[in-house]
């Protein structure tokens, strides 16, 4: 686990916002938990969302945002720090606020790297030494069928297999992992691990308060490699009834108690999605060497990027590989995507298949297969275990691309 500092923005500007989101997710160990562009809403989010900072922009309008924010700080006084930015250097506005009980006061414009400081300070003050938080991954898949839930489910079980982890408490200790099946209606990460849980992810995202140990132990399904799961709800209509604020407020509360936290997300850009993706330490992007799969990972990568997204967690992922007939070429793919394909899943289609399904992850039914290795690689790699065995892995390029314009709100003055 690393120390990390959950942020809630409340901010009506909306042409800020992706300048703002890129700052914070540039900082090492901010996860922003929810994103809040209706200052009416922010009662319940404080209510639910367990969160170290409230970032509050104050602009376009000082004074009424500060109507609605300053009961609510003073409401829910050391349960986080507040920070305020705005470009109104109005005395008044400065002693309500600070009467209210707000932290810092920033003045636009400023350069990022003060926003990163303040953040690190406040939150740090506001929790002691910093609230452990377990990594949060998330594994996408670009097209249906292209093997993420596969990916997840198998990185998950491999996880928990690992006796040597950035993070460890104790030499030889094995990490607490969770694989969240995030796909409300149509999701099948019980099926692929033959979990039949009696609780899901439907009853913690009703729990009207903020989720505590005990609803966690009672939710997740303990597996026999060791690996929680929290299964997708069990009907539609309970599926229906999820927002966002509640998918991030059990991502959080799950961040608190295991080390790992998998989450299987189909691609899609609702504000469930963009909760995980703005937690998410890592975005597993996974795809294979066909048109339609490369397509839709380049435009997936577009809107990452014009959202403010933190770019350099995205890792992709080539599934399948190894297949000669009809796929591109990696050299290609990867100059279409301006991106390198950093890890290689090779195509054992048949012993993929059967553990579908036998609903088993390939630990048990395949442990020698050179998939099965490929995903103990990648668990490794990714848990910060440099003892890999298998070469499946590719160095990774730098993307500037998400660093460009950060400069242009908060650096700039109307």
């Amino acid at each position: 686990m690393s120390q990390g500092i959950r942020v809630i923005i409340v901010n009506t500007d909306e042409e800020v916002a992706p300048d703002l989101r890129a700052v914070l997710l540039s900082i090492e160990g901010v996860k922003i938990v929810a994103e809040i562009d209706e200052p009416a809403l922010l009662a319940q989010a404080l209510s639910q969302l367990p969160a170290e900072v409230l970032l509050v922009h104050l602009d376009p309008n000082p004074a009424g945002m500060m109507d609605v924010v300053a009961p609510l700080i003073e409401a829910y006084k050391g349960q986080f720090a507040a920070i305020a930015m705005t470009e109104d250097r109005d005395a008044e506005l400065v002693m309500r606020a600070m009467r209210a009980g707000m932290k810092e006061f920033l003045w636009k414009p400023f350069p990022p790297e003060q926003l990163g400081e303040t953040l690190q300070r406040v939150g740090q003050e506001a929790t002691g030494n910093g609230r452990r938080l377990g990594r949060l991954i998330s594994v996408v898949g670009t097209t249906g069928g292209v093997g993420a839930t596969q990916l997840a489910t198998n990185l998950a079980v491999e996880m928990a297999q690992l006796e040597s982890w950035r993070g460890a408490p104790n030499p030889g200790s094995r990490p607490n992992v969770a694989v969240v099946d995030m796909d409300f209606r149509f999701g099948q990460v019980a099926m692929q691990l033959d979990a039949q849980p009696a609780y899901t992810l439907g009853e913690l995202c009703e729990t009207p308060e903020q989720i505590d140990m005990q609803m966690i132990e009672r939710a997740m399904f303990k597996h026999a490699t060791g690996v929680h799961v929290l299964a997708r709800p069990g009907d539609l209509t309970q599926a229906e009834r999820i927002n966002a604020g509640q998918a991030a407020g059990v991502l959080s509360a799950l961040q608190e108690h295991y080390d790992f936290v998998v989450v299987d997300l189909p691609a899609r850009f609702d504000p469930s999605a963009r909760a995980v993706f703005d937690m998410a330490d890592t975005y597993l992007l996974v795809l294979q060497l066909l048109v339609p799969s490369v397509r839709n990972a380049d435009r997936i990568l577009h809107e990452l990027s014009s959202i403010g997204y933190a770019l350099e967690r995205v890792r992709l992922i080539c599934n399948r590989y190894g297949r000669e007939s009809g796929y591109l070429d990696q050299p290609d793919v990867e100059a279409t995507l301006k991106r390198q394909v950093e890890f290689l899943l090779p195509d054992e289609w048949k012993t993929s298949s059967a553990a579908v399904n036998m609903g088993a992850p390939l630990l048990t039914i395949g442990p020698r297969t050179k998939l099965r290795q490929a995903y103990r690689t990648l668990a490794m790699n990714l848990a910060g275990n440099n003892d890999t065995e298998v070469g499946v892995e590719v160095e990774a390029g730098s993307n500037d691309a998400s660093k460009k314009g950060l400069f242009s709100f908060l650096g700039n003055s109307k």
